[in-house]
């Protein structure tokens, strides 16, 4: 999966927001925005190949507020559209500079 498909799909507009991720968009005072900008100067810092029904990654990004966002992304590259899963702002105590987990 390559961020830029993801990109081009936001730009589309060939995505949806599953209801967690609308959730979780309010819960930590997001904007679609806010996701969409982080994604667009963001980076793939996890893939999960093997999810269903499409195969996932998780991005990290800045929202315009230079705040980071971890946004999950499902992508059929059939159809070349995307699902955002889910979205949170990442907890310093379980990131380690917002990339990797901490063990």
């Amino acid at each position: 999966m390559r961020l830029l498909d993801i990109i081009e799909a936001i730009d589309g507009p060939l995505f949806r927001v599953t209801d967690h991720a609308d959730e979780e968009t309010h819960a930590d005072g997001l904007t679609l925005d806010e996701i969409c900008f982080s994604v667009r100067h963001g980076e793939i810092i996890e893939e999960y190949p093997a999810d269903r029904p499409y195969p996932s990654c998780l991005v990290y990004g800045r929202a315009i507020g230079e705040n980071p966002v971890h946004s999950v992304w499902a992508y059929n590259a059939a159809a070349r559209w995307a699902v955002l899963v889910t979205v949170y702002r990442p907890d310093p105590d379980r990131w380690i500079e917002w990339r990797q987990r901490r063990r």
